[in-house]
């Protein structure tokens, strides 16, 4: 039995669903980060309860041949990364496996899942950085599961103009109040820059301004108001000082206008494939169904390719992105957008396309979709249907309720012996959108069983 603070020395025999080392001792499962599959580590106990521990690596004592030093010096420190110890084949192989037991142990299903498709860049991928301004004006990242900020100039795997960010910031903060500073949000499209300074008050913002003039060519600056106390980044009020507050560009033959709340997802080179991926099964003639939709970019996508495409979204602002989205590409005939939530709505599409072939493209938020949700899609007779997941437990869920692995008694999911349903599994393959880290996008493709 481990004790608290005690140390202990065992073998890695697998990962967590964080990709934290798994080591038994004594009847005691340990969950150890920074620890590689087939290491011998000593690691320190820090939380005890029952049969599980969680522990804090202390030394390796037998180095796996994937263990690889971390470029970043803050690493195990900041939040943002958990795999950088690890090689990147490595990294691809657990998302991988992260995958499958996910659907293996919480959805009951045995099915095989495609290798990682990885990313062209390993670091230097990301085209958003979210830098949060502590008090007296320290920039960094937060720690893992705190709102405590982990102080650096840099950071690995944003683009390399991110250290300049850092630069300008940090000289305009202290010429700055302390505490008025909150956040300073950029997002990166095609060269182009949107800059948006967060503070509690309004302030003389001119000359970080003129600070981005002197490293970058084409950019819109913001000012976003945030008085209030809560975890929320951006406040209600904005003001444009450069600029026109947003850039138009295009995505997949999609023009589209991009501010500083535009959702975009933040790693170009996989965001293109696996928009192509999805593309791939949409077939010309159907109509596709995109819930939990968002801006409408993947939704504009679907109606050029299959000629006609419904979306629903329950976010306002996203909805009228949408419809500006449709107009400026000419879809007006093509591509329907209604604004409310998909449990609510859901049924009116599938009646207004009853008889047609369809197919169901859904991307719902980290917690998957609603139950309600689940059940109309499984009901629906849609020919086929592809789900986009950023989270495998949800996601293994989701399939098992779809697939008849999973089933309800008493509010509760249980594995069913003997599944029942109108659709297989068809392929599963994750993406690396976010290398360094143990989160990866994943394609689930069903179609109806003939």
């Amino acid at each position: 039995m481990l004790v608290k603070n005690g140390e202990y020395e065992g073998l890695v025999e697998g990962y967590g669903t964080d990709g934290e080392g798994i080591i038994k001792i004594d009847g005691t499962t340990a969950f150890v980060p920074f620890c590689i599959k087939g290491e011998k580590v000593r690691f320190k106990a820090l939380k005890v309860k029952g049969n599980i521990a969680y522990g804090k690596l202390i030394k390796v004592l037998t180095p796996s041949y994937a263990r690889v030093k971390p470029v970043c010096p803050v690493f195990g420190k900041c939040g943002g990364c958990d795999l950088q110890h690890m090689d990147y084949a490595s990294q691809l192989k657990f998302k991988k496996e992260s995958v499958f037991n996910s659907l293996n142990k919480i959805g009951g299903i045995y099915a095989a899942v495609n290798d990682t498709i990885p990313c062209e860049k390993q670091f230097g991928y990301r085209n958003k950085l979210v830098l949060p301004v502590g008090e007296n004006g320290e920039l960094g990242f937060y720690a893992r599961h705190s709102h405590r900020i982990v102080a650096t100039d840099s950071c690995a795997i944003q683009s390399d103009w991110a250290d300049k960010v850092f630069k300008a910031v940090k000289e305009f903060a202290k010429t700055v109040k302390s505490g008025v500073l909150r956040h300073i949000v950029v997002r990166e499209i095609k060269d182009r820059f949107i800059f948006a300074l967060v503070v509690k008050r309004v302030i003389n913002a001119q000359p970080l301004i003129t600070l981005f003039e002197r490293d970058f060519k084409d950019f819109t600056f913001l000012l976003n108001i945030n008085p209030s106390d809560t975890n929320v980044i951006f406040g209600k009020e904005w003001r444009i000082l450069h600029g026109d507050g947003f850039f138009e560009a295009e995505e997949n033959g999609i023009k589209f206008k991009a501010g500083a709340n535009t959702f975009l997802q933040v790693n170009d080179d996989i965001r293109g494939k696996l928009y192509s991926a999805v593309l791939e099964e949409a077939d010309k003639g159907a109509v596709a169904l995109d819930l939990y939709s968002g801006g409408g970019m993947l939704t504009a996508m679907l109606a050029k390719k299959c000629g006609q495409a419904y979306g629903i979204e329950i976010v306002e602002e996203a909805s009228r992105c949408a419809d500006e989205l449709k107009t400026a590409n000419g879809l007006d005939k093509k591509m329907f957008n209604i604004c409310g939530a998909v449990e609510d709505n859901i049924a009116k599409v599938f009646s207004k396309t009853e008889g047609r072939r369809r197919i169901i493209v859904c991307d719902p938020p980290r917690k998957g979709m609603e139950r309600g949700v689940v059940n109309a899609i499984a009901r629906s007779g849609a020919d086929k249907i592809i789900l986009v997941s950023c989270n495998p437990a949800t996601l293994a869920r989701d399939l098992g309720l779809l697939l008849g692995t999973l089933t309800e008694e008493d509010g509760a999911l249980v594995k069913c012996e003997n599944p029942q349903s109108s659709y297989i599994l068809k392929s599963v393959t994750p993406f690396d959108m976010f290398p360094q880290s143990k989160w990866c996008e994943t394609v689930a493709v069903l179609t109806r069983r003939r």
